[in-house]
């Protein structure tokens, strides 16, 4: 499936995007193109578009992630960037979205599935699946309760089980835990 083109006119409509913050200095000789009713400023550029902006994440009918250079807050003003080729379709029923859990840092981030590799298993969920699976593996990786009942001899090894399972399957948390009981 090949991603539509994105530019100025079409890329604030029903779009996944990626955006890399970079520092304010990278835009200090360039023209604001355009102003948000919300008040996110653009400057577009041949490559791509700058946005600066104190919301991020869910943004109108799209949503666009942060890829922070420190530690973010909303609401403080950021400058990003993304490439034309950066902005993918997006609707909250189509099974757009897969996940990956970095095991050593315990972070965890949704995808268009049109950036999978093609070696990557993924599962492929909508919206609302996406974020209630992001819900369940916080849960698994900052909690104890959810472990009360099973049976395991290290708590850390079933932990990266169960978020595998969670990633790699369609599974629900109920499903993946019945596997571990007693």
């Amino acid at each position: 499936m090949a991603n539509k083109t994105y530019t100025k006119l079409n890329f604030h409509s029903h779009t996944f995007c990626i955006w890399k913050e970079v520092p304010f200095a990278e835009i200090k000789d360039l023209k604001i193109n355009y102003t948000s009713q919300s008040g996110s400023q653009y400057i577009f550029t041949p490559e791509g578009l700058y946005r600066i902006s104190n919301h991020w994440g869910r943004v109108a009918n799209c949503h666009w992630r942060l890829i922070p250079m420190t530690e973010f807050k909303n609401q403080n003003v950021t400058v990003a960037f993304a490439h034309w080729t950066d902005f993918y379709s997006n609707d909250d029923t189509s099974k757009l979205f897969f996940v990956k859990v970095n095991s050593e840092t315990k972070e965890i981030n949704f995808y268009h599935k049109l950036t999978a590799e093609n070696h990557e298993k993924v599962v492929l969920r909508n919206a609302k699946e996406t974020a209630k699976i992001i819900r369940t593996i916080k849960e698994v990786l900052t909690q104890e309760d959810w472990a009360k009942y099973l049976k395991y001899d290290n708590l850390e090894t079933l932990r990266k089980e169960i978020v595998n399972e969670l990633v790699t399957t369609s599974k629900t948390f109920l499903e993946v835990k019945k596997a571990f009981l007693g």
